[in-house]
């Protein structure tokens, strides 16, 4: 069975792209240091702990090295251990545990000093034709509509430096159908949606635009839980963090292309709150789903 090509992902001459965006690329393409053995390293930033998204998307990048280019990931299944330390390397174990006639499994387990942070199982389907339907997508507004959130938190860094602060870099344009007071939230309906693309041209390969869309669908996935409840992530009177992740694929799609991400949170209680997302192409198409259980533990807040 052929191994997928382990070379650093790299555009081709002539192509634009994003310093960015290459920088996040050659992250999530992880460092091969043995046979079904990887390390990924966490790019410098502000987040005290490894972001969800990129463990997803480096596991996956690891195990789709090992399995035949002609089957598509199609299931990921995830659970956060520990929280993850962006000063350490992060050593990814692949486990080969099937190759069936249509299907393979891999399970993928991440350590940082000896001890599990993060585990997953991915499932790969030889792509076949079959039954079909979806839920239509939602009548919402253009992204070109829409100001970014590099271009509002930029824009609010300026105008008030004490509260806002501006992004470092811009691989991913995410853009809000509508945008909350992330220091005084009103409740409201465990409902939002947001547009979302790698910010350049992607390679061809259909499973870095899988393991980019791993990467963006940790984002804004576990704050729908918090919407009807009047509380920021960030809030010191809360504990969050994502609990599992869990995500299925249902068709080709371009990650650099818009996608809408329509989320929904049925419901919450025990201190962990459920939250789905639906990944539609700007043509309509359902093309991903994604289902996430955070902790949203209230806390005593400080002082």
């Amino acid at each position: 069975m052929p191994p997928r090509d382990t070379a650093i992902i790299r555009i081709a001459p002539g192509v634009t792209v994003s310093n960015d965006l290459q920088h996040l690329l050659d992250n999530l393409h992880v460092e091969q240091i043995d046979t079904n053995l990887f390390r990924g390293i966490t790019p410098p930033g502000p987040n005290p702990r490894v972001y969800g998204g990129q463990a997803l998307a480096q596991a996956m990048n690891a195990a789709t090295r090992s399995v035949d280019q002609a089957r598509r990931v199609h299931s990921q299944h995830a659970y956060f251990l520990r929280p993850g330390d962006p000063a350490r390397p992060i050593i990814y174990e692949v486990d080969p545990i099937r190759d069936g006639r249509g299907f393979s499994t891999r399970r993928v387990v991440a350590r940082q000093g000896g001890r599990a942070i993060f585990n997953t199982a991915i499932s790969y389907q030889l792509p076949e034709e079959g039954f079909a339907h979806h839920e239509p997508m939602p009548a919402v507004p253009a992204p070109e509509s829409l100001e970014s959130d590099f271009a509002f938190y930029t824009r609010k860094a300026t105008e008030q430096p004490g509260r806002y602060h501006a992004f470092t870099s811009h691989p991913v344009d995410y853009r809000t159908l509508e945008r909350l007071d992330r220091y005084d939230p009103p409740a409201r309906a465990a409902r939002f949606g947001v547009w979302m693309r790698a910010n350049g041209t992607m390679p061809d390969d259909p499973g870095v635009h899988a393991q980019m869309l791993a990467y963006m669908s940790d984002s804004y996935l576990m704050s729908t839980a918090l919407l009807p409840h009047a509380i920021a992530h960030d809030n010191p009177a809360l504990q969050s963090a994502s609990l599992d992740h869990a995500l299925w694929f249902y068709a080709d799609f371009r990650a650099d292309e818009w996608l809408y991400y329509h989320l929904a949170s049925p419901l919450a209680g025990g201190g962990r709150g459920l939250n789905i997302g639906h990944v539609y192409t700007r043509d309509g198409r359902l093309v991903a789903a994604a289902v996430q259980e955070g902790l949203i533990r209230r806390v005593a807040a400080p002082g």
